[in-house]
């Protein structure tokens, strides 16, 4: 068997993949490179607290909005905008290969604007959670929330393929299980932050809109309801 000569060396991605890959990758540049002192001057040493404070999620401010009834455009922007940000380039990395890998495989089925709507619906339902339920000053920050997102709609993708096979479709359900174990756990041992209750909230919201944005998912759910 020949391989192709012609044969992109990396499988292309999905261009809407790309379009909430760069933004993430171009915002810890320029963050990282402030911290090391490469740009900016020694001003940049902060910018990364500044954009975790004009760009990150507050709970106690949703909380504020709320019993006011006030929703500045300033605050409601951070619903859509704290996935770009950060707290260091770790954080930022694995964010980055998880929107690689799960992107690429949910891209190749769901629509580009399908992709955007489970990415940034799961970011705004993972931030509402988190301020509804979680009494924390610490703001939200960082894509996970969204990425989860994105591993509902590849659960979901799992789940109409085993359907399909006759197996068992609770198999589906074994990354996020595997994910959500480890983060508890690392929770419970080092006293972790309380961002998994956005990321499951993320997964959750991400599962559900697959029903309705992938190809034939609403078809999909109708003719399931009347087999039953």
């Amino acid at each position: 068997m020949q391989s192709d000569p012609n044969a992109p060396p990396i499988n292309p991605l999905p261009a809407v993949v790309w379009l909430l890959t760069l933004p993430v990758i171009a915002m810890e540049a320029v963050l990282s490179l402030g911290e090391s002192g490469l740009a900016g001057g020694p001003g940049a040493v902060g910018w990364r607290m500044e954009a975790i404070r004009d760009y990150g999620f507050s709970g106690q401010v949703f909380d504020w909005m709320l019993k006011t009834g006030q929703f500045p455009a300033d605050q409601m922007m951070r619903f859509v905008t704290y996935p770009f940000i950060h707290g260091s380039v770790t954080h930022a990395v694995f964010v980055v290969v998880f929107i690689l890998a799960l992107g690429k495989m949910v891209g190749e089925v769901f629509r580009a604007w399908a992709v955007l709507f489970v990415f940034f619906g799961a970011a705004i339902v993972g931030a509402a959670v988190y301020g509804l339920l979680i009494d924390s000053p610490v703001p939200l920050i960082g894509g996970y929330p969204a990425v989860y997102g994105l591993i509902g709609a590849f659960t979901f993708l799992m789940w109409v393929r085993l359907a399909g096979t006759g197996a068992t479709q609770y198999r589906a359900f074994t990354l996020i299980g595997v994910l959500l174990g480890i983060q508890l756990l690392f929770s419970l041992l080092f006293g972790g932050s309380m961002d998994w209750v956005a990321d499951l909230a993320g997964f959750c919201t991400g599962f559900v809109l697959s029903f309705l944005v992938s190809p034939g998912g609403w078809s999909r759910v109708r003719a399931k309801i009347r087999h039953r």
